[in-house]
């Protein structure tokens, strides 16, 4: 049987290069989307049920997604790591193939300071804030406790994924130098298979880790923020990876 790897250049890279796209086109929607529901929930006109719905509908997309990546991650899993279609920035800031799990985590964090300073005065008069600056100690305590929990998975996928880049100067490839670089597809196919496995497990965590922060966690507003908020910061780094791609010239 012939091996994966034998496959047309021009195959899986482009079903896997289409299959992104068709998401960021998803993410640009999404984030027009969660930005009007929340606006339209402060000024009372979209109630915490009709939030959820959106929120668990945004989520199962991010599942969707990450499915469809599992099933062309055992034919390639290399474009999945750095897309093409990515830019070098938003590549660098990549943890196996998407962002680090505990980011999310410390994200949330971070916007809570955020709406925190943005309300000092009504805040330091103990005024309600009503989004993510008023995160409950119950709260705090499950962000907390969420955030050792993923750290520890995080740390041995990063371990599991160290021993298979170090595999690459192991046997059997480090035999196939001596002649002329002699066919390694049975190889490379193995260590694929592999790759493709810490990726699942990569995206399972992404997934875990998202759900609980927005659907257990948050309050319904609190979470279209967060995640309104989050498909901000991903346009951005697009935005940003793109001009520093220009050509710099000086004045």
């Amino acid at each position: 049987m012939a091996s994966t790897s034998s496959r047309s250049i021009s195959d899986s890279p482009t079903e896997q290069e289409c299959a992104y796209e068709t998401w960021m086109n998803l993410q640009r929607k999404e984030t027009i989307e969660v930005e009007q529901a929340a606006l339209e929930a402060k000024k009372g006109l979209k109630n915490e049920n009709q939030l959820t719905q959106l929120i668990e509908k945004t989520v199962q997309n991010f599942q969707d997604y990450a499915n469809n990546r599992s099933r062309l991650a055992r034919t390639d899993v290399s474009p999945l790591f750095a897309p093409t279609s990515c830019t070098p920035l938003e590549n660098l800031v990549r943890w196996i193939a998407g962002c680090r799990p505990s980011s999310l985590i410390r994200f949330a964090y971070v916007l809570c300071g955020i709406d925190i300073e943005s309300h000092l005065t009504e805040f330091l008069q103990g005024k309600k804030l009503g989004d993510l600056g008023e995160l409950t100690n119950k709260q705090m305590n499950m962000i907390d406790a969420l955030q050792a929990k993923t750290i520890r998975e995080e740390n041995n996928l990063s371990s599991r994924l160290a021993s298979l880049q170090e595999d690459i100067v192991d046997q059997p490839f480090a035999g196939k130098t001596k002649n002329d670089c002699e066919n390694a597809d049975e190889a490379l196919d193995e260590h694929n298979r592999y790759m493709a496995g810490v990726l699942k497990d990569a995206d399972e965590l992404r997934m875990n880790t998202l759900k609980e922060i927005v659907l257990n966690i948050l309050k319904p507003l609190q979470a279209v923020e967060y995640l309104a908020a989050a498909k901000r910061l991903k346009h951005c780094f697009k935005i940003w990876g793109q001009k520093r791609d220009q050509p710099r010239t000086n004045n």
